[in-house]
């Protein structure tokens, strides 16, 4: 008997109607949520069956009603990053039209959450698209194919990109000025989706917005020998100090912008002087060191002497708040917790990340499936685990480094302008460490002009503190008006 033949996997879309107030004004607005199939061409190229079902990609589409040109509509694909991230955070903290009623550090609310009207969204300037990369939230490899395919840095852009070419051309938003938002590993993804998107379909993108950004991973890894880390990761040390006042009296009274300006200016100069000498500096040079460490960090200078002035991210959260039998977060270091050993090396969880992960898991699975109408008994993966065992087979015996790929794409591209945010207690993704990979891209000063750098009192969820959810989406309201304007009147020139 001939084995039954596997029906089709098809896209399952849910669609429906919505309003939210914003000032006072009505803004009405349909959502499309659901999976749409991505597919793989075979040697039948040109047929049906010449497309072969690899996976499908969960999103969130908002879409403004009544719009009657599209090409005057700019759109905003969106995603965060992990890897192994779904959507949700910019999507419910940020940028969507409802997001998560959760408090902030020390004033936290409890379960049951919800979700309020976000006054602040960023629907007003831009259609959004929330999308799920393969592994993550309800996106899944089709049965029969090998889960781990999509898993690393080069099959990911190629299937992000797929998904962002199918929309737009599924949509016909090809005329529309477009727009790409990432999150943390999303910020790698975006810049090289700016690449790709760019040199293999020939998308030119108006803008990119990179929240809590990591272009050069040798910014972010302690190995030893490398002090570059050491350097970049002070000033978020001394912030997180200041905030739990662990600092001496005469640098808390500073205000904080202040005092980073002279942490920073100490960790550029004297700091990295000395740890390029290694065992060559003095002993003297060696305490005086120490003790400017211990009095920019809140760490005593046995501790500091103790590390070899090299100080590391997960033995400072552990260490700051230890004589409290506390610890601080790596998300958001302005978030605390307790371990059940407080003499241990690191933090048993991050504190940061557990105030936020209930929240949004719970908001986002009742919203979907109440509010917009997707079906679904998968479990949703909020942040699985998919960045233990992720590919980076390109960049073989280096560093992850796709700032290369914004420079050239700049380059190619000079309407490309970028807007930067990064959280002063941050210590995922410190702003000490962006700031030092957008300053080493190696544009012309013509083209340096592009980027656009703001700082928000927050760590790499910014969002999730009040005022500065509030001058973030005010940022990027005003970074997409500029650049469609822009894009509007050059529209107008050519007619």
């Amino acid at each position: 008997m001939p084995e039954e033949a596997k029906p089709t996997p098809q896209d399952q879309l849910s669609t429906t109607a919505h309003h939210i107030r914003i000032a006072g004004k009505e803004l009405r607005y349909s959502v499309t949520c659901g999976t749409m199939v991505l597919r793989e061409e075979s040697e039948k190229d040109g047929t049906a069956e010449g497309h072969r079902p690899k996976a499908t990609v969960f999103f969130v589409a908002y879409t403004k009603d009544g719009v009657a040109d599209q090409s005057q509509r700019p759109i905003t694909f969106s995603f965060n990053g992990g890897p192994g991230s779904s959507s949700v955070w910019l999507h419910l903290g940020l940028l969507g039209p409802k997001r998560v009623a959760m408090g902030d550090a020390g004033a936290l609310t409890p379960p049951p959450y919800r979700l309020v009207d976000n006054e602040h969204t960023l629907l007003e300037e831009s259609d959004l698209v929330f999308i799920d990369p393969v592994g993550t939230g309800y996106s899944r490899m089709l049965e029969g194919e090998k889960a781990r395919e999509y898993h690393g840095f080069k099959r990911d852009l190629e299937s992000v990109g797929e998904f962002i070419r199918l929309y737009t051309h599924r949509y016909g938003r090809w005329s529309s000025p477009k727009y790409l938002i990432g999150e943390s590993y999303g910020t790698t993804r975006a810049a090289g989706l700016s690449g790709y998107l760019q040199e293999r379909h020939g998308m030119y993108l108006n803008g990119l917005m990179l929240v809590s950004s990591i272009l050069d991973f040798s910014t972010a890894r302690f190995n030893p020998g490398h002090d570059l880390p050491h350097i970049l990761f002070l000033p978020t040390f001394s912030a997180t100090a200041w905030y739990h006042q662990k600092l001496p009296q005469d640098l808390q009274k500073k205000p904080l912008k202040a005092l980073l300006k002279e942490v920073e200016d100490f960790a550029e100069g004297e700091y990295t002087l000395a740890l390029m000498q290694g065992s060559k500096l003095s002993p003297a040079e060696q305490q005086r060191i120490a003790q400017k460490l211990a009095r920019y960090t809140g760490l005593s200078e046995a501790y500091v002497q103790a590390s070899n002035l090299r100080l590391e991210i997960m033995r400072f959260t552990k260490e700051l708040l230890r004589s409290e039998r506390k610890t601080v977060g790596r998300l958001d270091s302005r978030f605390t917790g307790t371990d059940r050993d407080a003499a241990g090396a690191t933090f048993e969880y991050d504190p940061s990340y557990a105030a936020i992960q209930g929240p949004y898991t719970a908001t986002l699975n009742q919203y979907v499936r109440q509010d917009l109408g997707f079906q679904s008994d998968l479990p949703y993966e909020i942040l699985s685990s998919l960045y233990e065992n992720w590919s980076y087979k390109e960049f073989e015996n280096q560093y992850l480094n796709v700032a290369e790929t914004l420079r050239k794409a700049i380059c190619m591209n000079p309407f490309l302008r970028v807007y930067v945010g990064s959280g002063y207690y941050d210590l995922a993704t410190p702003y000490f460490a962006t700031d030092y990979t957008l300053n080493h891209l190696g544009l012309e000063p013509h083209l340096q002009k592009n980027i656009h750098v703001h700082y928000y009192p927050a760590g790499h969820m910014m969002y999730v503190h009040q005022p500065s959810l509030a001058q973030q989406a005010a940022d990027l309201k005003a970074f997409v008006r500029g650049l469609t304007a822009t894009s509007t009147r050059k529209k107008a020139a050519r007619k």
